[in-house]
């Protein structure tokens, strides 16, 4: 059994390197979305054609981005969801959301910096993770029975 996981959320770490690097000995498919911060923001005017107002050129970027990331979730056994320190990441609660919305067991990462305002998010979740590698750990156990 292949367990489908996708990795939503901060893109400027290399958490999600260390939970695939972590796990490649795992029966683990990994998705995501695009993690190239210009190429994701800039997608729907490069195909689609410029927009003279910031409003609507985000909003042709962020429904093409949604297809992606729709089919990712939906598709998903996992979702795991990274909030990092640095950024406020909406979209990733936004994903969360969807997850739980879904019915996805749902893995949230942060820091405990974040543990007061995501508490609502870290309910809806079945593992709230502090670092990359208890991600590992937690597919590993879910997937072999083996504890770290």
């Amino acid at each position: 059994m292949t367990l489908q996981v996708y990795l939503s959320g901060e893109i400027h770490t290399d958490w999600r390197e260390q939970i695939i690097d972590g796990a490649k000995d795992l029966d683990v498919a990994f998705h995501g979305p695009v993690t190239d911060h210009a190429a994701s923001d800039d997608c729907g005017v490069a195909i689609l054609g410029a927009e003279p107002n910031k409003f609507w050129h985000d909003r042709k970027g962020a429904q093409i981005n949604a297809i992606r990331t729709r089919r990712g979730i939906e598709q998903a056994d996992v979702v795991v969801v990274r909030f990092g320190e640095k950024y406020k990441q909406w979209n990733a609660a936004f994903d969360a959301g969807m997850a739980a919305g879904l019915g996805k067991s749902l893995i949230i990462l942060h820091g405990p910096e974040h543990q007061h305002a995501l508490k609502e998010v870290d309910a809806a979740a079945l593992a709230v993770a502090e670092r990359p590698e208890q991600v590992v750990q937690i597919l590993r156990y879910v997937l072999t029975g083996v504890l770290p």
